[in-house]
């Protein structure tokens, strides 16, 4: 894993499709991290 973010600097819609493969499709291993909206 990488650590990741995304952003939309845009006025448009974003639109994000998450595509998961393998045999385990839990997210249970998400890891959050501090960011600028205070969820951690």
């Amino acid at each position: 894993g990488a650590v990741h973010c995304l952003a939309n600097e845009t006025e448009l819609p974003l639109y994000l499709v998450e595509v998961q493969s393998g045999s385990y499709l839990g997210e249970d291993d998400i890891e959050r991290l501090d960011d600028v909206y205070g969820r951690c």
